[in-house]
C-alpha cells in the first residue's frame, strides 16, 4: 500500500506488516460487502423483469425481505470492517509510539533544525489519519473492479466495453494525480515545518516580543511563511480537487451513457429494462473505488511522505540497543582526548580535551564565551557523542551503558533550566510515574531547597505550569538542582547553576557540592562567578575549543594571577594575564 523508493526503518516496516495482516481480514470483509452489493442490482433486475410483468405482490414482498436482510448484513460487516481498520491504526501507533517519543527527544538535541523534534509525531499522526480514512477501504475494494466489469460484460458486451473504457480513463487520472501532486505535496510539508517552528519560537518568546515591540516585524515574517504555506496548500488542493471533480463528473456521465446505451439495446430487444438499470448500478459500483482513491490521493501522498520522513528520523535518532547492565559507577571519570563536532557541523568545537577525576573530586571549567564549555558537558553526560576520543565512567565508555540506566547515575543542570508541567515533587523525581517521596525529600534537602518549597502555596504539590512558569528564575534553578541530586547520582554536571541565584541560593549550592564530594560523587561545574570555584579541587581552562590548562585549583589560580613578561618590543613593562571564568 505504501511502496516508497527510500528504505523503510525496521520498526516502521514491522508495524506496517502488522497493519497489512490486519488488512487481510479487512479484505475478507470487503469481499463479502462487495458480494452483498450485488443485492441492489439483482433486486432492480427482478423488479423490472418479473414483478412488474407478473404483478405479483408476494414476489415483491419476498424480494424486499431478501434485500433488507442483505443490506442489514452488509451494514454489520461494513461496521466490523471499519472498526478493524481503526484498531489496526491504533496498533500501528502503539507499536511506534515509544520509538517516536525517543526520536523526538534525541532529535531535539542532535539536529540543527528545531522543527525536526516534533515532526515524527506529526508524521505518525498523518499515517494513522490516512489509515482511518476512506482511502484504504477504496484500495482494498479496487480488486473487485474487474469483477463488476466482468458482470457488465455478462449483461451485454457493449455495456462491458463502455464500463471498461470509463475504468481505464479513471485509472489514468489516478496516475496523473500521483504525478501532479508529488511536487506540491513536498513543498507543503516543508512549509508546514517552517510554520510550526516559527509559531513555537514566537510563543516561547512572547514576553520579549511584547516588551521590545517586535510584534510587527515578526508578523511580517510570519505572513511571508504563512502565505507560502497557503499557496502550497492551495496548489495541492487544486490538483487533488481538480482531478477529483473531473473523476466525479466522468463517473456521472458514464452512468448516463450506460443508461442511454442500455435504452438503445432495450429498443433493439437485445436486453431487458431491468438489465439496463442493473448494468448502470454495476458500472457505478465498479468505478466508485477508483473515484474514492482519487479523492483521497492527497492523504495517500501525505502518508507515504510521512513514512519516508519517519523512517529517516528513526534512523538518525540513536537506536536503543540491548546492553549488559553495568554496576553502579563509584570510582572515576576519565575524558580521553575528546573531540566534539556539533550536530550538522564539520569543524570540531572541542578538540583534544583530556583529564581524569576520582570519586569525591570536583572540577570547575572556566574560559571565555564560545570556548566550548557547554559542548564539553554535553559530551560528559551522553547528550552528544564524541567525534573522537572517549568519556568513561569506572573504565566503561558511555556507549556501553544503557541510556536509561546511565541517566540514573547522572545529575545534570543545563544552561537553560527546563522544568515540566507538573508538581514540584514530580519534577524533582524526574517525572517518575510513582515518585519516591523519601528520595524527593532527601534531594530537596541536599539542594537546600526544602524550606523554599515549603513556603510555596501547596509545598511539594505546587503545580509549576509549563516550563516552570509559576516560579522565578532562582527558584527554577534550585528545583533543578534538587532534581539533579535525586537518586544520589555519581556524576553531577552543573552548567552555570548559580546564574540566577541570590546569596542564600549560592550558599546552598556550595554546601550541596561539598556534601556531594563528601559522599564520593564527582562534580563538574561551569560557573561565571569565581566564588563558587572555591569548592572545586581542580580547574580546567578552555579557550577557542582547546584545553589550555588543567590542574589543582591553587595551581591554576596562581598561573592566572602570575605576572608575565611582555614581548621584547614593548620594553620591560609587566602585565597581568587574565583568564576569566566567563561562559
Amino acid at each position: 500500500m505504501f511502496a516508497t523508493k527510500n528504505p523503510v526503518h525496521p520498526d516502521v516496516a514491522e508495524a506496517l506488516r502488522e497493519c497489512r495482516r490486519a488488512f487481510a481480514s479487512v479484505a475478507l470483509f470487503s469481499g463479502m460487502v462487495n458480494l452483498l452489493m450485488l443485492a441492489g442490482p439483482l433486486y432492480m433486475l427482478q423488479i423490472y423483469d418479473r414483478v412488474l410483468s407478473s404483478r405479483s405482490v408476494p414476489t415483491l414482498i419476498a424480494l424486499s425481505i431478501f434485500l433488507v436482510g442483505a443490506y442489514a448484513f452488509q451494514g454489520m460487516l461494513d461496521l466490523i470492517r471499519s472498526r478493524v481498520v481503526v484498531r489496526s491504526a491504533a496498533v500501528l501507533d502503539q507499536r511506534l509510539a515509544l520509538s517516536v517519543h525517543s526520536a523526538v527527544i534525541r532529535l531535539s538535541v542532535t539536529s540543527r533544525h528545531p522543527g525536526d523534534g516534533p515532526q515524527p509525531v506529526r508524521d505518525l499522526d498523518a499515517i494513522r489519519g490516512f489509515l482511518t480514512g476512506a482511502g484504504p477501504i477504496a484500495i482494498v475494494d479496487l480488486p473487485w473492479v474487474p469483477i463488476f466489469l466482468a458482470i457488465c460484460f455478462l449483461i451485454h458486451p457493449w455495456l462491458g466495453v463502455a464500463s471498461t473504457i470509463g475504468a481505464v480513463t479513471l485509472f489514468t487520472m489516478t496516475l496523473l494525480t500521483e504525478r501532479a501532486s508529488r511536487a506540491p505535496a513536498k513543498v507543503l510539508a516543508q512549509d508546514a515545518g517552517r510554520r510550526s517552528i516559527m509559531v513555537e519560537a514566537q510563543r516561547r518568546g512572547g514576553e520579549t516580543i511584547l516588551a521590545m515591540g517586535m510584534g510587527g516585524a515578526l508578523a511580517q515574517r510570519w505572513a511571508g511563511v504563512n502565505n507560502r504555506y497557503i499557496a502550497a496548500s492551495a496548489s495541492l488542493s487544486d490538483v487533488a480537487g481538480g482531478f477529483g471533480s473531473a473523476s466525479k463528473v466522468l463517473r456521472l456521465l458514464l452512468q448516463s451513457v450506460i443508461l442511454g446505451l442500455g435504452a438503445y439495446l432495450v429498443i433493439r430487444q437485445e436486453m431487458t429494462a431491468g438489465a439496463m438499470v442493473a448494468a448502470s448500478i454495476m458500472m457505478g459500483r465498479a468505478l466508485a473505488p477508483i473515484e474514492t482513491a482519487i479523492a483521497n490521493w492527497r492523504a495517500f501522498i501525505g502518508a507515504r511522505q510521512a513514512i519516508t520522513r519517519l523512517s529517516e528520523a528513526l534512523t538518525r535518532a540513536a537506536p536503543k540497543r540491548e546492553l549488559t547492565s553495568l554496576p553502579r559507577p563509584e570510582r572515576s571519570l576519565e575524558v580521553e582526548h575528546v573531540a566534539i563536532v556539533a550536530p550538522g557541523g564539520q569543524k570540531p568545537v572541542i578538540a583534544n580535551v583530556r583529564f581524569g577525576l576520582k570519586a569525591g573530586q570536583a572540577v570547575g571549567i572556566i574560559g571565555p564565551s564560545g570556548a566550548g564549555k557547554t559542548s564539553l558537558v554535553r559530551a560528559l553526560v551522553g547528550i552528544w557523542r564524541p567525534a573522537k576520543g572517549c568519556v568513561r565512567l569506572d573504565g566503561a565508555a558511555l556507549d556501553h551503558w544503557d541510556p536509561d540506566l546511565l541517566g540514573q547515575h547522572i545529575g545534570f543542570i543545563s544552561q537553560t533550566v527546563e522544568l515540566f508541567d507538573g508538581t514540584i515533587s514530580e519534577n524533582i523525581a524526574r517525572m517518575n510515574v510513582k515518585p519516591d517521596a523519601d528520595a524527593v525529600l532527601r534531594a530537596a534537602k541536599a539542594a537546600g531547597a526544602h524550606d523554599l518549597i515549603l513556603r510555596l502555596p501547596n509545598g511539594y504539590d505546587t503545580a509549576i505550569g509549563e516550563g516552570g512558569e509559576a516560579l522565578s528564575g532562582g527558584q527554577r534553578q534550585r528545583i533543578a538542582l534538587a532534581r539533579a541530586l535525586y537518586g544520589d547520582p555519581f556524576l553531577v554536571v552543573l552548567d552555570e547553576p548559580n546564574s540566577n541565584l541570590d546569596n542564600d541560593g549560592e550558599l546552598a549550592l556550595r554546601q550541596a557540592i561539598a556534601n556531594l564530594k563528601t559522599r564520593g560523587a564527582i562534580v563538574v561545574l561551569i560557573a561565571h562567578r569565581p566564588s563558587v570555584l572555591a569548592v572545586c579541587d581542580h580547574i580546567l581552562v578552555l579557550a577557542n575549543g582547546e584545553q589550555k590548562d588543567f590542574g589543582t585549583r591553587d595551581e591554576i589560580m596562581q598561573k592566572m594571577t602570575r605576572p608575565v613578561a611582555a614581548p621584547a618590543a614593548a620594553g620591560n613593562l609587566k602585565v597581568v594575564s587574565g583568564t576569566t571564568a566567563g561562559g
